[in-house]
């Protein structure tokens, strides 16, 4: 299947371990992508590289150990991608997740740690790999960078300052990456996610106050707390659509724009 127009493409995909990155990885393997993806973690790095086999036996699939905020471990891998599965035509930004502090108990430590995360983990798998992407695009073919932030970047919350201002910071960088590099034919997007579900969601789960509340009414519930329209949490499947979407041919004349993955949650036009 290639409903996406992305078969034998190279694709890199940060984060790639579990949640949204994992569910990417998918998506384009299933899509007949060539796809490489990293973490920090080795043990959950193996796990989901062994699951992916065994799913996609066929594949063309690159694990490698990597923390995007350490350059030399990203260049390494840049290179070993270009070595091992060809030149990327594909990258994909996906950050961590968000800090829980408001103003008064954020301290500076906190500060530098946050905005170094969400800015660094997309500025240095951004330059490294820059030129192989440079490279596609200058064939005259598709190539494209999706980073994944969240609805916090225009609807900041008070219980997660810092995150809220470093999210808002990630989405006026890819708005100048795409200004910056739409001559040269490479497109940057990004997808705002609203509350997904995840390993974070499953956690609060297990400590609920009512042990008999099952999954579905337990983030029914929350969903109807936070208001979302669509009564749910979004599954990462649902964000991999969108960044697969962005990072494909069917979006060949969009850049520096956003999809926004939010059930409705989202109070902006």
């Amino acid at each position: 299947m290639d409903v996406f127009q992305i078969k034998d493409a190279v694709a890199v995909v940060t984060g790639g371990s579990s949640g949204i990155g994992l569910a990417t990885v998918e998506m384009l393997l299933e899509q007949g992508a060539a796809v490489a993806f990293c973490g920090r973690n080795a043990e959950r790095l193996q796990a989901a590289q062994a699951q992916l086999r065994e799913r996609h036996p066929q594949a063309r699939l690159l694990a490698a150990v990597c923390d995007v905020l350490h350059a030399p471990d990203v260049q390494r891998f840049a290179a070993e991608v270009q070595q091992t599965l060809g030149v990327a035509s594909i990258l994909i930004n996906n950050a961590g997740q968000g800090r829980v502090s408001t103003f008064a108990d954020t301290t500076d430590e906190a500060w530098s740690q946050e905005l170094n995360l969400k800015f660094f983990s997309v500025i240095h798998p951004t330059r490294a790999f820059l030129p192989q992407l440079q490279q596609h695009a200058a064939q005259g073919r598709d190539a494209a960078i999706v980073c994944v932030n969240s609805l916090l970047a225009s609807q900041p919350e008070p219980h997660m300052v810092a995150t809220s201002a470093a999210r808002a910071g990630l989405k006026n960088l890819v708005r100048s990456m795409a200004t910056e590099f739409a001559p040269q034919g490479l497109r940057v997007n990004g997808i705002l996610v609203g509350l997904i579900e995840s390993g974070q969601w499953r956690r609060r789960f297990e400590a609920r106050e009512d042990a008999a509340q099952d999954w579905a009414t337990w983030t029914g519930a929350l969903a109807q707390k936070k208001s979302i329209p669509l009564a749910r949490l979004g599954l990462p499947r649902e964000a991999a659509q969108a960044i697969t979407f962005l990072a494909s041919p069917l979006s060949s004349y969009t850049t520096g724009s956003h999809i926004d993955v939010s059930g409705g949650l989202s109070r902006h036009a």
